[in-house]
């Protein structure tokens, strides 16, 4: 489910994990898997596991946590604080 739009997008998650530009929802998801080939990962998501492009963040590992809006990550999360970086 990777949603096709410009990397100009630039979604800004807020505190609560909205999107600061248009406040729809961000959801946490950890990361399963990462095709450097493609630029996206597998992420489970709370209510599935989704392919998620990875266009506006730095490649993350599996085992991280991002935070995941319209099938981009748009931010890591810290899991020691639950903090967006």
């Amino acid at each position: 489910m990777t949603v096709a739009l410009s990397r100009e997008h630039g979604c800004v998650p807020n505190p609560d994990g909205s999107c600061s530009i248009c406040a729809d929802e961000a959801f946490p998801g950890l990361v399963l898997s990462v095709d450097p080939t493609d630029n996206t990962a597998q992420v489970q998501l709370p209510a599935e596991v989704a392919t998620v492009a990875l266009d506006l963040i730095e490649v993350p590992y599996p085992g991280d946590s991002v935070m995941v809006h319209m099938g981009f990550a748009i931010s890591r999360i810290d899991s020691g604080d639950n903090a967006i970086r």
